[in-house]
């Protein structure tokens, strides 16, 4: 027996429902003040009622109606009446905002400065007054009688997509493009002269030319043809125009880059540490290496060498190198490719730890004692020689898997080696019982092979990971510590303690998913408790999952709030400069405090000039968190492409989520996600226990609930929307 489920429309077509409580529609003379508003906003002089007339475009019967408007919105605050001309008072009413849509057309307003998405106003479709995703709008708050504020758009002062990608069809004459974001809901008439000669089904880029309204359709013209939407490459090329990431940098950056001389003189303020073994140890593919690592063993201790590539030492505050790579804030990612933040003349070159040549390095020195218990720090600009450039595997064959012929080859530096896997371990341990959440999820790895994806995998992660991470761990803890105590500015790297409510409804869940809980404290140690307590289950990826979602994003901040995650009081970023720019910042801060620049009062500048710390660390967090969402995006996109030849095969998969419309489940070998509708459950009417995350089959009492194994068939992959569709195999029926 078949669920009945009324048909669900397209996501092209899907129109948002008026909800409970929405306000009533707003009357002409609402609307009316709200484009006077909007008008006089834009407007640096006093502006006259025929002027007003005029620019508005309105018939001169409304003369009477706008004097009336005009008057209320002088009694409210509004606007300023000067003689017979009007100004936009302090207060109008209205809210500047970035407007961030979804695929079923109604979206979220991002003020600006507002560090708390959870707030952000929503807008109805029938609100949006012509808005597309992207725009910088001015909104009016219309319903604040609920958890999150209602507004709508009054004007929209920028566009926010001038170009797009999307698929190119032909209608006669004319031809249109349809967006491969879904974020944006249309379809753009190409004229006959503006498709550059495109075949249908072809990616193009488009530049929009007219955004449409009262009854026409956006327009635009075809700039460049991208080629096969079923390419690899194209897919890689569509994400990046989808996020309006630069592939190369402007002119000026590369000339500055250009011009860097190697450093090859230092004086007294560098400590020469060519004599200590450092070593890089990084992933077979990595092409700069930005720290180096050392381990001494002493009487009392350990002796950890953390050096980082000194890349303050190129880019010096408010330089054109410095200006770019803080617009970029971070590097980005992609299986074949990477868009960096600096220039290669730096990344790859200049700021490069590589084997047997002279580098300069910022250099955390830390003791620590026989329990790896932190006795001592040292932090100093260097000079550094690496004595090898190890991969994660070879150090994993030297250290953990006891291969002779690693170790005999390697006889030199395996004191050091032996010595840094000892206090990892012991700083490991000493995390662990502070608290530290420990939870390891397992991320995929994409092969390509030319212009097709070869394989979608689990990525290595060994034992030789976690030792590097520990390092950089109590480096960057160090910093922190000594920046916090000093009270100095920096960008410390938060993590804050997570909603009740949410942790209450992960809570609920993992018990129906019959997961036995340490008792309740919200507290790192619980969380880590819980980690260990799914270690053995079935479910221990989806719980791992589940946990994540219910922390709050980590983010950067000039206030020293402390890391929940890590369990620890001080944390900010130090290691990685090349390709993340609060690293940068952490660099100049302890530069400053070394170079005793400054006291408590006026200190030299470590962002660039005219940039506070708290509007940096606001950029910096988006920028993370859209490096995040590209990434994401190609690993959707890829998957689409790795499965499109696979339709009909069956695969062992996890139930990764429960809602109304059905079930979501990641494969168990390439984490690939994809959706099982509930409509498409034939065998049965099934209903949705939301308590136990669960549906039941009313007749055959057959569930399918959160974190169960299951195996599935490839139903459907639809490369537009990027959407991956299951049904349960026969052999479950």
């Amino acid at each position: 027996m078949k669920k009945r489920i009324a048909k669900q429309p397209s996501r092209r077509t899907l129109k948002t429902s008026r909800h409970k409580g929405h306000p009533e529609r707003l009357d002409h003379r609402t609307l009316l003040a709200d484009r006077l508003l909007a008008f006089l906003a834009g407007k640096e002089k006093s502006v006259g009622l025929g002027e007003m007339i005029i620019g508005l475009d309105l018939p001169r019967h409304e003369r009477t109606s706008i004097r009336e408007i005009l008057a209320g919105l002088e009694k409210k605050g509004r606007i300023i009446r000067q003689g017979n001309r009007y100004l936009p008072a302090g207060d109008a009413g209205l809210i500047r905002a970035v407007l961030e849509l979804n695929s079923r057309g109604f979206g979220f307003a991002l003020v600006a400065g507002a560090a708390e998405k959870g707030k952000d106003p929503f807008i109805s479709r029938s609100n949006l007054n012509g808005a597309s995703h992207g725009d910088t709008v001015l909104i009016r708050i219309i319903s604040a009688d609920r958890a999150r504020p209602e507004a709508r758009v009054v004007k929209v002062l920028a566009r926010g997509i001038t170009t797009l990608c999307g698929m190119y069809t032909s209608a006669g004459k004319k031809g249109f493009v349809t967006p491969d974001n879904e974020r944006l809901p249309f379809s753009v008439l190409i004229r006959p002269g503006n498709s550059l000669g495109a075949r249908p089904e072809t990616a193009v880029l488009v530049e929009m030319l007219d955004y449409g309204g009262d009854g026409r359709p956006p327009e635009g013209r075809i700039i460049e043809i991208l080629g096969d939407p079923l390419s690899a490459r194209v897919q890689i090329r569509m994400a990046i125009e989808q996020f309006e990431l630069a592939r190369t940098f402007p002119s000026r950056v590369e000339q500055e880059a250009a011009g860097l001389a190697p450093l090859t003189e230092w004086g007294e303020n560098r400590l020469d540490l060519r004599h200590v073994a450092h070593v890089t140890i990084d992933g077979d593919d990595a092409r700069d290496f930005d720290d180096a690592v050392a381990v001494e063993r002493r009487r009392s201790g350990y002796r950890l060498y953390v050096s980082i590539a000194d890349v303050s030492h190129y880019v010096p505050v408010g330089s054109p190198l410095d200006t770019e790579a803080y617009r970029r804030g971070t590097s980005v990612y992609f299986p074949d490719l990477v868009i960096p933040m600096l220039p290669e003349r730096l990344s790859n070159d200049l700021c490069s730890l590589v084997p047997d040549q002279d580098r300069p390095a910022f250099t955390a020195i830390l003791d620590f004692n026989n329990k790896g218990q932190r006795i001592g720090q040292e932090f100093g600009k260097s000079i550094i020689r690496s004595r090898q450039r190890f991969t994660y595997t070879t150090v994993r064959r030297i250290l953990y898997d006891d291969d002779r012929k690693a170790r005999k080859a390697h006889q030199p530096l395996l004191p050091m080696l032996d010595a840094a896997k000892t206090l990892a371990d012991l700083l490991l341990r000493r995390r662990m019982k502070r608290g530290a959440i420990g939870f390891d999820i397992p991320e995929s790895a994409i092969t390509l092979a030319e212009d097709k994806v070869a394989a979608i995998g689990r990525a290595e992660r060994n034992r030789a990971h976690k030792l590097v991470e520990e390092f950089m761990l109590a480096a960057n803890e160090a910093v922190a510590e000594t920046m916090d105590r000093k009270g100095r500015p920096v960008l410390y790297r938060i993590h804050e303690r997570p909603d009740p409510i949410k942790v209450e409804q992960f809570t609920e869940t993992t018990v129906a998913m019959g997961l036995s809980l340490p008792r309740f404290e919200l507290s790192p140690s619980w969380f880590a408790g819980v980690v260990k307590a799914a270690e053995h289950s079935p479910a221990q990826y989806v719980i791992n999952n589940l946990m994540l979602r219910t922390m709050q994003q980590a983010r950067y901040s000039p206030e020293n709030n402390g890391h929940f995650g890590l369990a620890a009081e001080h944390y900010l970023h130090f290691t990685s400069p090349i390709r993340r720019y609060p690293d940068l910042v952490a660099h100049r801060a302890l530069h400053n405090l070394l170079d005793r620049s400054g006291g408590k009062g006026e200190q030299p500048s470590i962002v660039p000039g005219g940039v506070s710390l708290e509007e940096a660390a606001l950029h910096l967090s988006r920028r993370e968190r859209i490096s995040v969402d590209v990434e994401r995006n190609i690993r959707s996109r890829l998957s689409c492409l790795f499965l499109l030849d696979h339709v009909g095969e069956e695969f062992d998969a996890i139930i990764s989520g429960v809602g109304a419309f059905g079930l979501f489940v990641e494969l168990l070998e390439s984490f690939i996600s994809g959706a099982v509708p509930v409509a498409e459950l034939t065998d049965d009417y099934y209903i949705l226990d939301n308590r136990a995350h669960k549906y039941i089959g009313e007749r055959t009492g057959r569930t399918y609930q959160l974190g169960d194994l299951i195996k599935v068939r490839l139903e459907h992959v639809d490369i537009l929307a990027k959407k991956i569709t299951f049904l349960p195999a026969a052999t479950d029926n």
